[in-house]
């Protein structure tokens, strides 16, 4: 049995009590990443040297107090690591090898005593649903390696699932933490927009960015974000909101709680095995006391082509500082600056990125803003007051996290129109602010995971942890694991 299969208390637990050491934690995720990291690609950068020579240093030095206190961790590649290669899945940045300061999550979790065992795989500057738009190599899905992990954070999903780290951090922009969570088969949440700092997060769409929590478990989940989560002044949209103890919420009881189904959630589009264990999960949210009903998101409809013009408008100017003069990819042998500002980009960049800064700057030009930018956030505060009216007469949203299973390796990647569709579910939660988790529900007939999105209001996550706690703990599906390149163990 796996060190990884026992939750993070029960880890911290056995390292307290000495049945464990931080260096036998550190050598069993480097050991399993040796062993199968060729075939899932979830990692672009190792941190070997360093996190061992932590582990020693952790061993002679115990801390009780310490929350995360020797337990391994991988970090996605667009959060700044002082010291450790930050590329954010580019090759603009695969020289970036030392990063002047730690991102803020990053610097809560090494006060927590936590090791950072390595930069985890991604689409190029979060772009992407798949992975397969990262410049280094197309990570795959542990449950079958014929098929995507999701995106943009499908490095920090996959590495969970395949045990390679017990949980990681991932980024979500319009559904990059709870997709490749559900592809995944794991526990992944986006917290509500400025819960946890963005700090140190290389910006794809800085309204839209949120750094959240990928784990096994949803306790796991909680006890990571209360480590996470907080006001930060180097962060101008952190929240200055208290920080409840998460774990606290997870009682078992979801008696009398009152879920909201809305009717575009189960609608045309959505595969009927996905469909089918939504349908299985609501009815075990009955047989544990709660109530639902179908209610409708009308403006939801709207949310992909919203989300596509706000979010490339803001890559547009946030990747607008990578010219090639600071930092990052260098054109040679060029014979002016606007000539080195071309190739650099044009070099440096990916097809994805380019076509999102090419969409943003068209929607952001003179005579043109009005028509596209402006139109979309004013749908955008349309569709967050229907999650407001919502939340007015329950407690949680829930529904499908995708409208379907992983597809394979290149089914997709000629088609940006469907790729993009895949999000269409998670979207609205991020144009809204709310926050969202996935947890497993169920398996296609192919053996692959299917999520179940829980949606809540916002600044409470603690409701969304409770009402996904229980029916995890009524369920089994969160126990299995995958056998890499096949079905389930």
């Amino acid at each position: 049995m796996s060190l990884f299969e026992h939750s993070l208390r029960e880890l911290q637990e056995k390292l307290h009590k000495k049945e464990i050491t931080v260096t036998d934690l550190v050598e069993e995720s480097y050991k399993r990443i040796h062993e199968v990291d060729d075939e899932v690609q979830a990692f672009i950068t190792l941190n070997e040297e360093q996190a061992k020579a932590k582990a020693a240093e952790l061993d002679e030095n115990p801390d009780a107090d310490a929350k995360l206190f020797g337990l391994p961790i991988g970090v996605k590649d667009n959060i700044m690591t002082k010291g450790l290669r930050t590329t954010a899945g580019s090759q603009f940045l695969k020289n970036f090898e030392d990063p002047l300061y730690d991102a803020t999550v990053v610097g809560k979790l090494n006060d927590a005593k936590s090791i950072t065992i390595g930069k985890l795989n991604m689409d190029e500057f979060a772009m992407g649903s798949s992975n397969e738009n990262s410049s280094y190599a197309s990570a795959r899905n542990p449950w079958n390696t014929d098929y995507v992990p999701g995106g943009s954070s499908g490095g920090s999903a996959a590495a969970v699932a395949a045990g390679e780290v017990p949980y990681s951090l991932g980024s979500d922009t319009g559904g990059s933490i709870r997709q490749p969570a559900a592809y995944c088969g794991v526990v992944g949440l986006k917290p509500t927009y400025g819960r946890v700092s963005r700090f140190g997060l290389i910006a794809f769409a800085s309204s839209l960015d949120q750094i959240g929590p990928i784990t096994n478990t949803v306790e796991d989940n909680a006890f990571l974000l209360e480590t996470i989560a907080g006001h930060d002044k180097m962060d101008s949209t952190s929240a200055d909101v208290e920080v409840p103890k998460y774990t606290d919420a997870l009682t078992n009881d979801v008696k009398g709680l009152k879920i909201a189904v809305p009717k575009e959630y189960l609608s045309e589009g959505v595969n009927p095995e996905v469909k089918e264990a939504v349908q299985a999960a609501l009815k075990k949210y009955e047989e544990l006391g709660a109530t639902w009903e179908e209610v409708s998101l009308p403006h939801s409809k709207y949310a992909l082509s919203t989300y596509y013009l706000l979010s490339s408008s803001e890559a547009s100017a946030n990747l607008a500082r990578f010219d090639g003069v600071r930092y990052g990819k260098r054109a040679d042998d060029v014979e002016s600056m606007l000539e080195m500002f071309k190739r650099s980009r044009a070099e440096g960049f990916g097809e994805e990125v380019k076509r999102r800064i090419m969409l943003g700057t068209f929607a952001l030009s003179s005579g043109y803003y009005d028509a596209y930018y402006k139109k979309a956030q004013q749908v955008r505060t349309l569709i967050k007051n229907d999650f407001e009216k919502v939340f007015e007469d329950y407690d949680v949203i829930v529904g499908p996290t995708t409208p379907t299973p992983a597809f394979k390796v290149g089914d997709k990647t000629d088609d940006p129109m469907t790729m993009y569709a895949n999000d269409i579910l998670t979207i609205p939660v991020n144009l809204a602010g709310v926050p969202g988790i996935s947890i497993p529900c169920g398996f296609s007939d192919k053996g692959l995971p299917i999520g179940l999105q829980i949606i809540g209001k916002h600044f409470d996550e603690s409701t969304v942890y409770r009402a996904a706690h229980a029916y995890e703990q009524a369920t089994d599906f969160h126990t299995q694991r995958p056998s890499l390149g096949g079905a389930n163990a």
